[in-house]
């Protein structure tokens, strides 16, 4: 252990990430802008062999970027090659299942794979978001079919990603890092890598501890944020704009933080992260009956969103089968090119397979629908220009992109129905859902 501490300290270390996605890569680029060499190991070869050309798939990573932290990173599918590195870093997808389970399986399957390549005194690090005693159980179970044991022939801790994409306001080294070891021995080489690359790191007492942490701050942000959709509908229903409302409540300088309404959550971690611990409470005969009825309102809010259009559609003497729609945005939040869980999938799932729509969209980040896990959305992005507005019954805005005009949408669209507020003037044909 001394040994790992002082080449920590002279950053000779080699760190493997697992898993090159928007939370793998921004990890991989830290460690190795601070002079840490980092081997990336992903399955999708595509990936690996762009990284590997000095080329980046994330909108907000330039190309430049890669090419800078070169000397010090490679990609790879080989993950024999785990043995080389001092810690192994897992940042891998923790998504729901059908029946909204959590599906552990890309963790597992990747823990097997380690327990293949693990060697004496190396630190295996989860950062996925998990319910509490995986990284203490779960995960500590399958690395020990090795035959080494955890906390005395290699480490283990669990580290809360905290990547949120797009973000300009907060660099990664300004996020302080929550970090954990499942002994104390394990928590000091943790925090100590960590610090090479943080401002700040938080020491907390178990791994559980830090999956609870994590699981905290995504439910605070859903039940807040569904609070503010319920009232959206209620508001609407009075002939309230909520908007207004949340813009005078926040000028209160105690007390009250705002949250907006939207068309759904969107992204890896709010609209997933609170059922896993729903679904682990269950082991405790505990009902969360709070974080349920969050989660219900926010997965309900697609269904919204096309109910205010029919009724809107309706209003101008249309039906809304066999309408013609354009969807504006299909990433889940403004400027990003991330559609992971996006409302947007929903939305367009239910108009199309419901009601035989006719569905576009338009996105400036994402040229082309990539694969999903749950939706076969195989579009592209149509130019936004006023003949195409045009031909549509009705423009439904998703994402409040910064690119999009709001006036030129508005001036040259039939019908608008505004689900993020993007557009502030009073015009006839646009409606707020």
């Amino acid at each position: 252990m001394k040994e790992l501490l002082k080449r920590i300290e002279n950053k000779e270390i080699i760190v493997g990430i697992i898993g090159l996605g928007y939370v793998g890569l921004p990890l991989v680029i830290n460690f190795c802008q601070n002079n840490i060499k980092v081997i990336g190991f992903d399955i999708d070869k595509s990936k690996v062999e762009l990284l590997n050309n000095k080329k980046s798939y994330i909108k907000y990573i330039s190309d430049l970027t890669i090419q800078e932290i070169s000397n010090y990173f490679r990609a790879t599918d080989d993950f024999s090659l785990l043995k080389e590195v001092d810690f192994i870093i897992i940042c891998v997808p923790t998504p729901l299942d059908k029946y909204r389970n959590p599906d552990m399986s890309y963790v597992f399957n990747t823990a097997k794979i380690i327990s293949k390549y693990l060697r004496r005194n190396q630190v295996v690090i989860l950062e996925s978001t998990t319910y509490p005693l995986t990284t203490e159980i779960d995960l500590k179970n399958i690395l020990e079919t090795s035959g080494l044991k955890a906390g005395v022939d290699f480490y283990l801790g669990f580290s809360p990603e905290r990547e949120d994409p797009g973000n300009k306001q907060f660099t990664f080294r300004q996020v302080p890092k929550i970090v954990s070891g499942i002994n104390k021995e394990s928590l000091i080489l943790i925090s100590k890598l960590y610090s090479l690359v943080v401002d700040e790191v938080v020491e907390v007492s178990s791994p559980k501890v830090a999956e609870a942490a994590k699981l905290l701050e995504n439910i605070y942000r859903s039940v807040n944020i569904a609070l503010v959709n319920e009232l959206k509908m209620v508001f609407d229903r009075m002939g309230i704009d909520i908007w207004e409302v949340i813009q005078a409540a926040k000028t209160k300088p105690f007390g009250f933080q705002a949250f907006y309404p939207g068309p759904g959550l969107g992204g890896h971690c709010i609209p997933i992260d609170p059922f896993y611990l729903a679904w682990k409470a269950k082991e405790y005969d505990v009902n969360t009956k709070f974080i349920e009825l969050a989660g219900e309102i926010n997965t309900y809010m697609p269904y919204y969103v096309v109910n205010k259009t029919i009724e809107i559609l309706n209003k101008f003497n249309k039906s809304i089968f066999n309408s013609k729609v354009l969807i504006l945005g299909l990433a889940y939040k403004k400027d990003i090119d991330d559609a992971r869980e996006s409302p947007a999938l929903k939305v367009i799932d239910i108009l199309e397979n419901s009601y035989n729509c006719i569905v576009d969209y338009n996105d400036p980040y994402i040229p082309k629908s990539p694969k999903f896990r749950k939706y076969n959305i195989l579009k592209e992005s149509v130019e936004l220009t006023e003949q195409n507005l045009k031909k549509y019954d009705v423009v439904i805005i998703i994402t409040d992109h910064s690119l999009y005009d709001p006036d030129f949408i508005a001036e040259n669209s039939n019908l608008v129905i505004d689900t993020r507020n993007l557009i502030k003037k009073n015009y006839p044909n646009v409606f707020k859902a």
